[in-house]
C-alpha cells in the first residue's frame, strides 16, 4: 500500500505516468465546466456513469448541480444519455445498487440529506424522496456484507452507519472513522468513504485532511492537502466496526 500513487519504471526502463488525462465525451456545451463525485455502475456489458455537473469552476458549494448520465464500453470514451429529472435542486454523490426484485435504486445527497430514486433500466429514473434525514451529511454508499445491507454517510465527524434487511428501511447502527488513527496522515476524521467487498472481507477507502486539527482553519495548501487511506471493516454482534490501526492485507481480486 505504501507504493500506491508513485511512479515506477516499466520493463523498458521508462517511467509510467499515473495521470492519463481527461476522459472523452463529457462536454455537453461550450465553456470550462466541472464534474463532481462520479458513480460508475457496470450492468450487462455497459458502464453507466452518474456524475454531478456544474457550469463553470466554482470555488465554493451552492451552484446548481445536475445529475448527468453517461454510458461507455471501455471507461475511456463516454456517450451522454440524459440529465436526470429527479430533483429541481442541487444533487450530488450518487450511489447505485440493484434491489432484490431487479429494480435499481439510486441514493444521493440533496439538501444535506439522503434521497432516493428508482429505475427498471438505468435510463429512466423516478424520484422516491427522502431516506435518511436528521443530522446533515453527504456521500451515501450502500453495500452488502455479513448478511446485512449497509449504508455509510459522511457526517464530517466520521461515517454514520445504517443497517437494513431490505434496502428500504434503515436503522442507525453507529459511527466509524470518528477517532483518529496512528498511521501516517491518518490522524483526523475519515471523510467521504467507499467500500469494496471481496468475499469474506470488506475494505473501506476514505480520505483525510491530515493538517486540519480544529476543522475551521484558514484555507491553505496544508489544510486542503488530502491523503487516501484504507482499512478493513468487521461486523461484531450485528454492528459494523472499523479499527483503522489494525494491520490487514489488501487483496482486491477481479470478480
Amino acid at each position: 500500500m505504501g507504493t500506491y500513487g508513485k511512479r515506477r519504471a516499466n520493463k523498458h526502463g521508462q517511467r509510467d505516468e499515473g495521470y492519463r488525462g481527461t476522459i472523452e465525451g463529457l462536454d455537453i456545451e461550450w465553456g470550462r465546466n466541472t464534474f463532481w463525485a462520479p458513480e460508475i455502475y457496470w450492468h450487462e456489458g455497459t458502464y453507466h456513469m452518474y456524475v454531478s455537473y456544474i457550469r463553470g469552476v466554482p470555488d465554493r458549494w451552492g451552484h446548481q448541480a445536475d445529475m448527468l448520465h453517461y454510458t461507455s464500453s471501455n471507461l475511456i470514451k463516454w456517450t451522454f444519455q440524459s440529465k436526470l429529472k429527479i430533483s429541481d435542486t442541487n444533487i450530488i454523490d450518487a450511489c447505485i445498487y440493484q434491489m432484490p426484485d431487479g429494480m435499481f435504486r439510486m441514493w444521493f445527497k440533496e439538501s444535506n440529506h439522503t434521497y432516493a430514486a428508482e429505475s427498471s433500466d438505468l435510463y429512466e429514473w423516478k424520484r422516491i424522496g427522502p431516506v435518511i434525514e436528521g443530522r446533515w451529511h453527504e456521500g451515501p454508499n450502500v453495500f452488502r456484507f455479513e448478511g446485512f445491507y449497509w449504508m455509510i454517510v459522511d457526517e464530517w465527524r466520521g461515517q454514520g452507519v445504517y443497517r437494513s434487511n431490505d434496502l428500504l428501511h434503515w436503522e442507525r447502527n453507529g459511527l466509524i472513522l470518528d477517532q483518529p488513527g496512528s498511521r501516517e496522515d491518518d490522524g483526523t476524521n475519515g471523510l467521504h468513504a467507499d467500500v469494496v467487498v471481496q468475499g469474506e472481507h470488506a475494505y473501506i477507502f476514505y480520505f483525510t485532511h491530515p493538517e486540519r486539527t480544529n476543522g475551521n482553519e484558514e484555507s491553505t495548501y496544508g489544510t486542503r492537502r488530502s491523503s487516501i487511506q484504507a482499512a478493513e471493516l468487521e461486523v461484531v454482534g450485528g454492528v459494523l466496526i472499523c479499527n483503522r490501526d489494525k494491520p490487514f492485507d489488501l487483496k482486491l481480486l477481479p470478480e
